[in-house]
């Protein structure tokens, strides 16, 4: 993509958020938030340094903000992201086997994309879903009281839709 379009995404993304942010903070954030819808799941380095520029904050902030919150990534990722819950509720509900089975089916480990590049696995911190643990979220679906079996079922089901097989 070139310089000029990823520009253009960046002031476009910045001046909408500035139209529904209250502060600089709630406008960082948000922005970061569309850009990385625009990109497709992962904000290029690129386009961080030109929103630094545009918002008059140093790198270091924007890259402070990038690295904290785990929803944002500077990396490319596949179009389904598989975040895989690794609390104690989840750890005591068999979480470890149902993360096993979701490496061994992709084959992939956390921070990876499959080679077809449709999904990412990732750990998270709790989901807020322990009464249905173990958990996991697919972009913003939510699945819970999962087992190796119906891990299975699930990715099987993307990767069928994704291919245009029959259901």
């Amino acid at each position: 993509m070139s310089t000029e379009k990823i520009r253009e995404k960046v002031l476009d993304s910045y001046n909408e958020c500035k139209k529904d942010s209250l502060n600089e903070d709630d406008i960082l954030l948000n922005t970061l938030h569309s850009l990385q819808k625009e990109f497709n799941g992962y904000i290029p380095l690129e386009a961080a340094e030109m929103l630094s520029e545009l918002m008059d904050k140093p790198a270091s902030r924007i890259n402070e903000v990038l690295t904290f919150y785990t929803m944002l990534s500077t990396n490319e990722r596949g179009k389904y992201i598989i975040r895989v819950c690794k609390s104690l509720p989840c750890h005591v509900a068999n979480g470890e086997k149902v993360i096993n089975q979701l490496k061994i089916r992709l084959n992939i480990d956390f921070g990876e994309t499959t080679e077809d590049g449709l999904f990412t696995l990732e750990q998270s911190s709790c989901l807020g879903l322990c009464g249905v643990s173990p958990v996991m979220l697919i972009n913003d679906e939510a699945y819970g009281n999962l087992t190796p079996e119906k891990v299975d079922k699930i990715i099987n089901k993307i990767t069928e839709e994704e291919r245009g097989a029959p259901k």
